[in-house]
């Protein structure tokens, strides 16, 4: 029996990683959060102001880790930087530093982030582009890479990065279509940043543990990184037109022009890595929002 811990496991990604993985034979999944569970077997509560690992990989010989954890809001990192830094950065060395002494053969998959690259020198983006951060969220994931990359190097620690592009789906409570689904629920006149001529490479969910199974199988394990997208560019104005046509009235949409600071302009994702792996896309863009439209108003009626 495998054990794979989930580090994160509460949040949005953390939470549809551990109910996959729970459901395959011959795994045996342990969380790992900030939030208090009375009820969950093989949960491992940890203080979010000073986490600490180093029990926890004492006490268990894990197959692998894949680290969900961590703040995942550009304007809160401006805001607050040295929180962004501890959630996405100092808790990763801790984390592999706890690792690198008890549990030496474990897998570390970290989730980081597009954000790395910026505004991309050229499209699409592939892993070896110079990169760019322009918002402390971007400089802070930078940063974790170059700690996993050391681990490996230094240490033999198996170690791999995914960045993540616009990763969604049911369960996520904020970003861009959770809050145009606020605006129609709150405002009369729905105003947004930006031209919308902005664009993002979306990826649901189901689709990113997609790709962490695989990365769990032939990755190479030597402090890589690795683009989790679906190398389909989808400007913003289309894909709020494409959402907003999930509901049974007409909804009238504008943008302000204005940009926020930390945001990039248009991002797309080369996915030959992954492909190289077998991976294939299983939610289209259309059918991944008709599903979060459907969850939403789910819970909105409760």
């Amino acid at each position: 029996m495998k054990k794979y811990l989930i580090i994160g496991s509460k949040g949005f990604i953390g939470t549809w990683v551990s109910n996959y993985f729970s459901q395959q034979e011959g795994i045996e999944v342990y969380g790992c959060d900030v939030v208090v569970d009375y009820e969950a077997e093989n949960y491992f509560l940890i203080d979010a102001s000073n986490a600490s690992f180093e029990k926890l990989f004492s006490e268990h010989d894990f197959y692998c880790c894949i680290n969900c954890s961590g703040a995942a809001s550009v304007p809160a990192s401006i805001k607050n930087p040295s929180r962004d830094f501890e959630l996405n950065t100092h808790n990763v060395f801790k984390l592999l530093t706890a690792i690198k002494d008890h549990n030496q053969t474990c897998r570390f998959v970290n989730m980081s982030s597009a954000a790395v690259y910026g505004n991309p020198e050229s499209l699409p983006i592939v892993e070896s582009q110079k990169l760019g951060p322009v918002s402390p969220y971007g400089t802070h994931k930078l940063m974790a890479e170059m700690i996993c990359k050391e681990f490996s190097d230094y240490y033999d620690i198996n170690t791999v990065a995914l960045r993540i592009f616009s990763a969604y789906g049911e369960g996520l409570k904020k970003q861009l279509f959770w809050d145009l689904h606020k605006k129609v629920e709150n405002e009369e006149s729905i105003n947004l940043w930006g031209t919308g001529d902005e664009s993002r490479d979306f990826i649901h969910v189901q689709d990113l543990i997609q790709i962490i199974e695989l990365v769990l199988a032939k990755a190479v394990f030597e402090g890589e990184t690795i683009n989790a997208a679906n190398g389909q560019e989808i400007f913003i104005k289309d894909a709020v037109s494409n959402y907003y046509s999930n509901f049974e009235e007409k909804i009238e949409f504008g943008f302000s022009g204005m940009g926020r600071k930390g945001d990039p302009s248009n991002w797309v994702a080369d996915i030959s890595k992954i492909t190289s792996f077998g991976y294939e896309q299983s939610v289209s863009f259309s059918d991944g929002l008709k599903r979060y439209h459907k969850w939403v108003e789910s819970i909105r009626v409760k």
